[in-house]
């Protein structure tokens, strides 16, 4: 009797701790309606306001998706990529991959600014950037998808965390593959997420190599690109060049198309169609635009996924660009 009554205590007791690890799990989850009665109205509010900066210039649109991609590639989708650097503080936004390139900020500050006078101390910058980078998929002509909400903002930010995680211009298959893989990105979700090249632009510095050197290229292609990415380092190096040679600004499947055709512009853009274990998805891709837009859109959702601040962690910023 007495040993049923301990196993009786333990189930118990178990349960409790069970029901509590759920609890955590539950509170810490983001939602897609975490805002729905604390500030109704802020995803019209970005979406106006994203529509209005891609309809000012389509590239913006690219800029403010690998704004999203390099927040979350950092210690998580906690807005550090936003906290400018100070004489005391050294943040993201000079770390190499976002030097002279991330932009966008501006624009996350204008609706930052429009948010706060609708609720004021309510909405991350975390949140903010995630909803944008949606909003300027669908002004593109991408797909729409439901943002997960509920993150906090950073107070500290990783310029090395920064120049160690996200992968650059010229990585190989294999470093792409454990970039994404170290934050519990799939190489299937990898392939989609640079699907995100189907727009944007990119400097000269980022294909310069590619396009004098490298012989899985298209001569009629790689011809066009030098034209203004002179082979002189120090020449042209800020010039830019459509990362989808094809549709520039529109959000579609012609990135694979261009891959398969051997028009990637970035080394570690045709890294994914050369032969490698990635060939299947973007053939597949390629011929089958709604396959690439389901696959984005819930690798877009993992991706927001990633190691969010929630709780009483962090903190609710008054500006993005730095701390309260």
């Amino acid at each position: 009797m007495a040993s049923n009554q301990i196993i009786s205590i333990i189930v118990l007791v178990v349960t409790l701790l069970l029901q509590g690890n759920n609890n955590n799990v539950v509170d810490a989850q983001l939602t897609t309606n975490f805002y729905s009665t604390s500030c109704p109205n802020l995803l019209s509010t970005v979406q106006t306001a994203v529509k209005s900066a891609v309809r000012s210039e389509a590239r913006m649109g690219g800029s403010i998706l690998r704004l999203f991609f390099h927040d979350c590639f950092v210690n998580g989708c906690d807005g550090s990529i936003l906290l400018d650097d100070t004489s005391s503080f050294t943040g993201e936004q000079n770390a190499n991959p976002n030097r002279n390139s991330a932009r966008g900020f501006n624009v996350i500050d204008n609706i930052k600014s429009a948010v706060e006078k609708a609720c004021p101390g309510v909405v991350s910058c975390a949140d903010i950037l995630a909803i944008a980078a949606r909003d300027s998929v669908v002004a593109l002509g991408g797909p729409n998808w439901n943002v997960k909400v509920g993150r906090r903002d950073a107070r500290t930010a990783s310029q090395a965390a920064a120049n160690s995680n996200i992968p650059g211009p010229t990585s190989s298959l294999s470093q792409l593959i454990s970039s994404f893989s170290a934050v519990g990105l799939s190489t299937r979700d990898m392939v989609a997420l640079s699907g995100a090249h189907t727009i944007g632009q990119s400097r000269c510095t980022s294909f310069r190599a590619r396009i004098y050197n490298e012989t899985n290229i298209n001569a009629a292609f790689a011809t066009t690109r030098q034209r203004t990415c002179p082979r002189a380092t120090g020449s042209g190096d800020g010039n830019l060049a459509p990362l989808d040679v094809t549709t520039a600004a529109s959000f579609d499947n012609n990135y694979f198309k261009n891959l398969v055709a051997q028009k990637g512009l970035l080394h570690s853009d045709q890294v994914l169609f050369n032969g490698g274990s990635t060939d299947s998805i973007v053939r597949g891709y390629s011929n089958n635009p709604s396959s690439f837009s389901s696959d984005f859109t819930a690798a877009m959702i993992k991706m927001g996924d990633i190691s969010p601040l929630t709780g009483s962690s962090g903190e609710i910023r008054k500006m993005c660009g730095r701390t309260n």
